[in-house]
């Protein structure tokens, strides 16, 4: 039985899939008109977790909006399948590539969005690049969350000259925004933040490592380093203020506290935890090697390398100003994600209309 609480049970998609009604009972509570139902393959999660749960999380409440009506099967009609990971062991996966062929196969006007995120640079893994490109056959339309992962994939197996776009993150400005964020007036204690879900030293902790000790040590004075998430377990922090992981307005609350972002990702495709400090009003300290990182960087931010932090550090608190300036201007948004990937959902429903 369906009851009266959908619309509510919709409006709020975090959460495992256990918390969901059933797909086939969603598809009884349809927008009126509906413009196509489009089957996402991967559940939102709760909580701290990856930034592809909170794109899942925007995109499917700005599919709402339009008219266009999400779910997380394809065991009856879809007009499109978004493809957000491939693979068959995430923990958070609705379907996978084999229903997402079997129901190609027997309705092979569906289009196929991909959405790329990943690479094996990021992790230093060596299975992502090949899974991807297998999955990537199947696209009638490939999204890459930045031009350096774009250009990455570009150089390995993927055309240019088939159906892409680029789109860079972003996060809720509901809840990540400058509204009450701290200023730094150029004396006193200058607070730099960042936040990782994953402890993978790839996120960058040999650099806030460094940071801390330098802290510690008085080479670094009037800076404090906090830390929100995880990180490995073999790291003993010296100086750093840590903070269990934390999401929403909890992690909003705290990197509003924060005057500036540090971000020592490598080959980041982009990432979500500088995009959520940017949108709190945090202009960036990012290393040189940060991949799609750097696209936002560039904007508001200040480069560093493994020799050159304090004097990052020192730029950054010099040209406060400024750069705060830049990132209040300019910092990502996650309704202009979300509405350019709904504009593709609508391309790819014209063609099938044509």
């Amino acid at each position: 039985m369906i009851t009266s609480n959908i619309p509510a049970i919709f409006g709020d998609l975090a959460g495992r899939a256990s918390n969901f009604i059933t797909c086939r009972q969603a598809r009884l509570y349809r927008p009126s008109p509906c413009n196509g139902i489009v089957a996402i393959n991967m559940f939102p999660a709760s909580g701290a977790w990856g930034g592809s749960s909170e794109f899942v999380r925007q995109f499917s409440g700005a599919l709402r909006k339009y008219g266009y009506q999400p779910v997380f099967d394809v065991e009856s009609h879809v007009d499109v399948i978004v493809i957000i990971d491939p693979r068959d062991d995430l923990e958070h996966k609705a379907f996978g590539m084999r229903e997402n062929d079997a129901y190609k196969a027997s309705h092979p006007e569906v289009k196929i969005l991909h959405r790329i995120n990943e690479c094996d640079r990021r992790k230093n893994s060596s299975f992502m690049d090949d899974l991807l490109r297998e999955a990537n056959k199947r696209a009638d339309h490939t999204v890459f969350i930045s031009s350096w992962l774009r250009d990455y994939f570009s150089a390995k197996w993927f055309d240019r000259n088939r159906a892409n776009s680029v789109i860079y993150n972003g996060a809720d400005p509901s809840v990540y925004n400058p509204d009450g964020s701290a200023v730094y007036h150029g004396s006193g204690i200058f607070r730099v933040v960042t936040h990782h879900w994953s402890p993978n030293m790839m996120k960058g902790f040999d650099s806030y490592k460094k940071l801390d000790g330098l802290i510690a040590d008085g080479v670094i004075k009037d800076v404090e380093l906090w830390i929100i998430g995880q990180w490995p377990k073999n790291i003993e922090w010296r100086s750093a203020k840590l903070f269990p992981p934390a999401s929403g307005r909890k992690l909003a609350g705290l990197l509003k506290q924060c005057h500036a972002y540090i971000t020592a990702s490598r080959w980041e495709p982009c990432g979500m935890h500088h995009i959520e400090g940017a949108q709190c009003g945090l202009p960036l300290i990012y290393h040189k090697d940060g991949g799609g990182i750097v696209e936002a960087g560039l904007k508001y931010g200040v480069e560093f390398d493994d020799n050159t932090l304090c004097e990052a550090l020192d730029r950054l608190k010099k040209d406060y100003a400024l750069h705060r300036s830049r990132v209040l201007a300019g910092a990502p948004d996650g309704v202009r994600m979300s509405n350019e990937y709904v504009a593709i959902v609508k391309g790819l429903l014209s063609v099938n209309k044509e």
